[in-house]
């Protein structure tokens, strides 16, 4: 328990600063930007797509349906790509969380390291896999609010502390108490083992970590204790990059969506430019680069810490708390949809959406069912998976609207 406590401690205040930057980026920055220059099979749609993907802090299953949006939207293979290696190995709060904990070299490597992966991906899917039919349809434009000054803090204070919260808050928990485990049961000498051969330890990690969902966030406190435990700096860079951006769900919807190439070539650029990367750091660069920030919070991790690292450790935990018990609480219920309630709301029809693991997941069906002909409005409930959805639709348009983004509709 002292090791989680100790890595709290420190994670917190960069963790808060940096999900405070990401609400600020939600609040102000129009989400049109992250739609727009991203068509055509060009590289310059590969850049914008990895310059926009490696700041927003979206996690391994928001990151799906986002790219699959974008690509719906008129995006290139390639672009969506590119989107997806990049957004979930980094993003601001990522970065201040791995500076938090591994330093500096760590923190500036991790971005790099997607960028130059994302550029690689998005270009080898535009020049190797050219069937790239054209998929962006006519979707009736949504009028974002126009809000005040005051209306866009609150916005942005809710997204980070709340949403974002609910979104990656279990699975940082989970990363913390793995790393506390990991800490206390693995023995010392395990990674000695590997001590030579660090293309061995590479693949090892692989293995774990691609089925895994690992967010970026979460990746970091397993990564430190693993290095604890004799793991060579660019083996955890390995884990930091491939282990978020590559899970069993990611897979499966790009090779749906995009097609079996697509996801061949996504996954050989993240498993290629992991190992390159993590090779380059081992047999190339100085190791205590690396290991400077490591050792230090292990000689101090006994050590009191200061109040202000205490503050912002109990401000993250009650922000955790309320976000996991709001992430799974139940809303209220509604009429089911059988013929009886229909009698009595013909406009209104209720759904039920399998996959949806986050805040973004959510916003991407809502509205994408809000777009569909004859839908007035929709609203979706996160932990139940229930849409409803105000209109004259079918159930064929919120079929493919749904499946179009990586998701499944459950079948009554």
């Amino acid at each position: 328990m002292s090791e989680i406590i100790a890595l709290v401690n420190k994670m917190s205040p960069y963790l808060l600063l940096g999900f405070l930057l990401a609400g600020v980026m939600h609040a102000f920055v129009p989400s049109r930007l992250y739609r727009r220059y991203l068509g055509g099979s060009s590289f310059r749609s590969v850049v914008n797509a990895a310059l926009l993907g490696v700041p927003l802090p979206l996690c391994s299953c928001g990151v799906i349906p986002t790219a699959m949006s974008l690509r719906k939207e008129g995006a290139s293979k390639g672009a969506a790509v590119s989107f997806l290696i990049a957004t979930p190995q980094t993003g601001v709060d990522s970065i201040f969380a791995t500076y938090s904990l591994m330093g500096l070299p760590f923190a500036l490597l991790r971005p790099v390291a997607a960028l130059v992966t994302a550029l690689f991906g998005g270009q080898v899917v535009n020049m190797f896999d050219k069937k790239d039919v054209a998929v962006a349809e006519e979707i009736e434009a949504q009028k974002e609010p126009v809000l005040s000054f005051g209306g866009k803090i609150r916005k942005a204070l809710k997204y980070a502390f709340v949403d974002m919260m609910q979104d990656i808050g279990r699975w940082l928990v989970v990363g913390l108490v793995v790393a506390g485990l990991i800490t206390v049961f693995v023995p010392a000498s395990f990674f000695a083992l590997f001590a030579d051969n660090s293309l061995l330890s590479m693949v090892v990690v692989l293995l774990f970590a691609m089925p895994m969902y690992l967010c970026a966030t979460g990746s970091i406190p397993i990564a430190v204790a693993l290095m604890l435990k004799g793991l060579s700096p660019g083996t955890a860079l390995v884990l930091l990059m491939a282990g978020p951006a590559v899970n069993a769900a990611s897979m499966l919807v790009v090779g749906k969506v995009m097609g079996r190439r697509s996801l061949m070539l996504y996954l050989l650029s993240i498993v290629g430019g992991a190992m390159a990367f993590g090779l380059a750091v081992d047999y190339l660069l100085p190791r205590e680069w690396f290991t400077e920030s490591i050792d230090a919070m292990a000689a101090g991790a006994g050590r009191g810490q200061g109040w202000f690292n205490i503050v912002c450790s109990v401000v993250m935990v009650a922000l955790l708390v309320n976000a996991l018990i709001r992430r799974f609480r139940r809303g209220p219920e509604v009429e089911c949809g059988c013929e009886a309630c229909d009698v009595e709301q013909q406009s209104e029809q209720t759904f039920y959406v399998e996959g949806m693991r986050c805040n973004h997941c959510r916003a991407n069906v809502e509205k994408a069912l809000a777009a569909l002909e004859g839908a007035e409005s929709a609203e979706v409930d996160l932990p139940t998976g229930r849409a409803v959805v105000r209109g004259r639709v079918t159930r064929e348009q919120v079929r493919a609207a749904v499946e179009a983004l990586g998701f499944k509709l459950k079948e009554n």
